[in-house]
């Protein structure tokens, strides 16, 4: 019997509203349409009435997972169409934030596949180490969502001696913790089970369709903004870029697990070898030169890039936001066929989605 099972826009695996039409021949999956634009919040359009101070206000607000990125972005576009060049210092912490912005978006994400999948103690094994890192954040920014650690010129908060140490030694301490939680996610049967073989998208199809992040590199490209086009001191670190052929969830799992390896790395550099002197290049309201300016930035989930256009006054002419879930949706229908439609949330799932960034 043929049947075409609707999931969403209020949907089983996600709190965001994504309309999922799957086409089937029993329990197969056998084509399959996903529709988005529930949640508009003009937010591209309030940035021109806004100076570039406010904007990072704005911006921040666009994703809750990874808010800096988005300031950040918005922050190095300025500074690119300004001409402007932060202070190293400036440009560590910025990384810091990243960083630890990264692991907290990764680990988020490996929580809730491990609850979607049923396996919910290696689901709250995950939240625990989160929690530190979580911490980490509020320790660093005084906030554990949006972090206000950015403006036009550099960071908005220095990092203390202290503070510093402290990370270092939280670090430490939570690698144990993350190899326990990479030899369950790699062992363990039901993981396994659920997740081998499910929701294929070959290497072509990742090229052809335009993935990015971990999503693309799962499928065996490995593409990845802090090494093919570093920016903000990236340069400066010796990290890997975690590549996997095996094309299923199971590889997305795999690759996120391991990218957290690679954060942690990179922290523990700029850590160590946080350089002296000023953080910014002072409070003052920018005016945004003429012309236009397109930067892109890794975000957690991938090539986040953002246009600014400025006319020589405070106010932005045009913002143009590209998150990375506009890359990664249209691979969904891709990975939805020939699964069984017990696999659908997982799969739509699995490119860690942002759906209410699509909406800007």
């Amino acid at each position: 019997m043929s049947y075409v099972v609707p999931i969403g826009p209020y949907h089983p695996a996600l709190e965001e509203p994504v309309h999922a039409k799957l086409y089937t021949e029993g329990e197969m999956i056998k084509d399959a349409e996903v529709f988005v634009g529930y949640n508009h919040r003009g937010i591209e359009k309030l940035c021109t009435e806004r100076n570039a101070i406010q904007t990072i206000v704005l911006v921040e607000r666009v994703c809750g997972i990874c808010s800096h990125s988005h300031a950040m972005n918005y922050a190095l576009a300025v500074e690119g169409l300004n001409g402007t060049e932060v202070p190293k210092r400036g440009q560590y912490i910025r990384v810091i934030t990243s960083e630890l912005e990264r692991l907290h978006s990764h680990f988020l994400w490996l929580g809730i596949a491990a609850h979607l999948i049923g396996h919910d103690s290696l689901f709250m094994h995950i939240w625990d180490v989160r929690e530190v890192i979580m911490d980490m954040l509020e320790q660093l920014s005084g906030n554990r969502v949006n972090y206000a650690m950015c403006i036009p010129g550099g960071a908005r908060r220095d990092i203390s001696d202290e503070m510093r140490r402290d990370f270092l030694q939280k670090l430490t301490a939570a690698l144990p913790a993350l190899d326990r939680i990479v030899e369950i996610a790699t062992t363990d049967k039901t993981i396994a089970m659920r997740t081998k073989g499910v929701g294929i998208m070959t290497t072509e199809e990742a090229l052809r369709l335009g993935a990015v992040g971990p999503h693309a590199r799962a499928s065996g490209l490995k593409i990845d903004v802090r090494k093919d086009a570093p920016y903000s001191s990236y340069e400066d670190f010796d990290f890997d870029v975690p590549v996997s052929n095996d094309c299923d969830v199971y590889a997305r799992v795999v690759v996120r697990a391991l990218e957290c390896y690679e954060s942690a790395k990179i922290l523990v550099q700029a850590l160590e070898n946080l350089p002296e002197g000023p953080i910014n290049l002072g409070n003052k309201i920018p005016k945004l030169a003429e012309g236009e300016y397109v930067h892109r930035l890794e975000a957690p989930r991938g090539q986040l890039t953002y246009k600014v256009c400025g006319n020589g006054s405070q106010l932005n002419q045009r913002v143009s936001i590209h998150v990375p879930t506009f890359r990664n949706a249209p691979t969904i229908p891709t990975m939805l066929r020939g699964n069984t439609v017990a696999d659908g949330g997982l799969i739509v799932a699995c490119i860690d989605p942002c759906f209410s960034c699509l909406d800007d």
